[in-house]
């Protein structure tokens, strides 16, 4: 649950229940946060993956041990047009500051999605619907494993349970989630 202090829920994961255990969030999205991710994700501005990274370990120092750090993955068509995926960057540098193992491809995005930018809650989670696959090669690695998904936003959270949801599919023991920032509920 992202944003939860002494494990107490954040209102919106009351009232829209996730099906990972815990997690995290180093920034909320709006201000420097949202101007730090718009420059990685749309400016090119790869050098801030390790600062990003850094900030993010930290904000996942009390979630419980991972066996597998997992980026959120891009549809391989995104992936041509932007030319990296923000959150491998991001869950190489996490990885690499807890000196837990990172697969990025884990999961693949097996369906072209929309993009998400304007949508509501609803439309985010239809929008998901069956996009999130295990890489079939790693089907039986995920057995019984603590899983790590990282990724840059958080909005509704529909894309990190789209990949929890398969990760716990093909037999993960649990699944936590770590995002840089998080959008902030509207009151």
């Amino acid at each position: 649950m992202i944003g939860e202090q002494d494990d107490i829920p954040c209102e919106e994961c009351l009232a829209h229940p996730r099906n990972w255990a815990q997690g995290r969030a180093a920034v909320v999205y709006a201000g420097g946060g949202q101007r730090i991710v718009l420059a990685l994700k749309h400016g090119d501005r790869l050098d801030l993956a390790k600062p990003i990274g850094r900030w993010m370990a930290k904000a996942a120092d009390d979630l419980p041990p991972a066996d597998i750090i997992a980026p959120v993955p891009l549809h391989w068509t995104r992936l041509i047009k932007r030319r990296f995926n923000q959150a491998a960057l991001l869950a190489q540098q996490v990885s690499r500051h807890s000196n837990t193992p990172m697969i990025p491809d884990l999961l693949t995005r097996s369906k072209r999605t929309k993009a998400q930018k304007d949508m509501d809650r609803t439309e985010r989670i239809a929008n998901m619907s069956a996009a999130i696959d295990i890489t079939h090669r790693f089907k039986e690695r995920i057995k019984g494993q603590e899983v790590l998904l990282v990724d840059d936003v958080m909005t509704t959270g529909a894309t990190l349970s789209a990949c929890a949801q398969a990760c716990l599919g093909a037999g993960a023991k649990n699944v936590n989630v770590l995002v840089f920032a998080r959008v902030a509920p509207i009151q």
